[in-house]
């Protein structure tokens, strides 16, 4: 496209910084209730950290937005990195549930406080010509960075956790050199707004009571389960599938040398699969959103939402299965799942933003907060249940329990459009 508007140099440094930081930060979440389980606590400890952690992880950005757009991106950029840097070291010293929780909880800040700076960069940085184009290589930087997370830690955690924490926050100094030398203030509209005026908007959005309600249920029936997935899949495969046979397995498919050198470590003399290697789904999403959301882009929202879930539901099924019959469905179940992810998410983000009145599009995709936060914040229960289920001889009743949990958010949602209506979608 010859009138496309060249992207500037900012805009690049800013996905490369989103790499490095989705890598350190998947590296360390997805591995992480492998170790707390190696320092002797239970699935119910894990799932305490796992919910304090998301929920803080998507509570600060409705406040580090607001402060950015205020003091400048690169000044809170670097608040964020002085927090990450030191709390991720501080987990090579923290052994207590105490420490753990509250080092887990600074790198939830640090995480929050930066996760909206390099959308808004991206958002700044591109016009009409190009935002379509800026928007997928920064969605596609995502993606890289929280597959790439995985596949390195997971072959580290096998010589040393400390070389995870390493290497997670050399990722984090690194970005802090990047930002200091080649990070330049994206030119833009400056928001004067405070923090109390957001709130007092928010408030005004919130107090649409059908619109509310909705939110609750998207909390409770796509945030949940979607953020259980990943607080459990890791573990779920580390402790209930045979890793060895699952080596053997992948390795007549792809080569035991790709195999080796990629998702797999040698542990007292035995190849294994690592577990958080193959239990996210950044490298299905890569391959396939272009074409899943070229399929259902002129498809009706909430329709296609409710087939994502469908779909990510019999995920949980085959992810059930995988335990009790042959254990390399667990491909197939995540991936079902990251397909049901694939038409979801988007599908509903896109929706939330087009129920909006046009001059409070942006509000409104801000109250979406409330949702992700109600389904972070009870996504620990399900480690927890799923620490009963192993107690009691059946882990694999966790995944079936996701499977109805969402089935149920399927049939509550679509009563909710049946009675109450759905919204109207700006047409412009």
């Amino acid at each position: 496209m010859s009138n496309r508007t060249a992207f500037p140099r900012v805009f690049w440094v800013a996905n490369s910084i989103e790499v490095f930081e989705r890598f350190a930060y998947y590296g360390i979440y997805m591995g992480f209730g492998i170790y707390l389980q190696k320092l002797g606590y239970t699935k119910g400890d894990l799932g305490i950290i796992q919910s304090i952690f998301l929920a803080i992880s998507y509570l600060m950005p409705l406040f580090s937005g607001t402060i950015a757009d205020r003091y400048g991106f690169k000044k809170v950029l670097i608040i964020s990195y002085l927090a990450y840097l030191p709390s991720i070291l501080m987990l090579i010293y923290f052994k207590t549930f105490s420490g753990i929780a509250l080092t887990m909880l600074t790198i939830g800040f640090a995480a929050g406080i930066f996760k909206p700076l390099i959308s808004a960069t991206v958002r700044a940085t591109t016009d009409s010509t190009n935002k379509t184009m800026g928007f997928g290589i920064f969605y596609m930087m995502v993606n890289l960075g929280a597959s790439a997370g995985p596949l390195v830690m997971g072959k580290l955690r096998a010589m040393s956790w400390d070389y995870v924490f390493y290497t997670a926050a050399g990722a984090i100094g690194l970005m802090l050199i990047i930002t200091l030398l080649f990070f330049k203030e994206p030119k833009r509209d400056i928001q004067t707004a405070t923090l109390r005026q957001k709130f007092i908007e928010i408030g005004v959005a919130l107090s649409d009571m059908k619109f509310l309600f909705f939110l609750i249920l998207l909390g409770l029936f796509f945030w949940l389960p979607f953020w259980a997935f990943f607080n459990i899949l890791a573990v779920y495969i580390n402790d209930y599938m045979n890793t060895a046979q699952l080596f053997d397995g992948v390795s007549g498919v792809i080569g035991e040398g790709i195999t080796k050198a990629l998702i797999a470590s040698e542990v007292d003399g035995v190849w294994r699969i690592n577990a958080e290697a193959i239990s996210h789904t950044g490298y299905i999403i890569i391959v396939f959103q272009l074409f899943i959301s070229r399929i259902f882009e002129k498809r009706s929202a909430i329709p296609s939402f409710l087939l994502g879930l469908l779909i990510a539901a019999s995920g949980f099924v085959i992810l059930g299965f995988s335990v009790t019959s042959f254990n390399g469905l667990v491909f197939l179940g995540v991936f079902l799942f990251a397909i049901g992810e694939m038409i979801s998410s988007p599908r509903i983000q896109e929706y939330i933003m087009w129920i909006a009145p046009k001059e409070k599009a942006g509000l409104y995709m801000g109250t979406n907060f409330l949702a992700t936060c109600i389904g972070a914040l009870t996504s620990g229960v399900y480690t927890w249940i799923m620490g009963k289920y192993e107690a009691a001889g059946h882990p694999e009743y966790i995944m079936y329990t996701l499977a109805l949990h969402t089935l149920i958010g399927i049939l509550a949602i679509f009563l909710f459009t049946r009675i109450f209506g759905g919204f109207v979608e700006r047409q412009e």
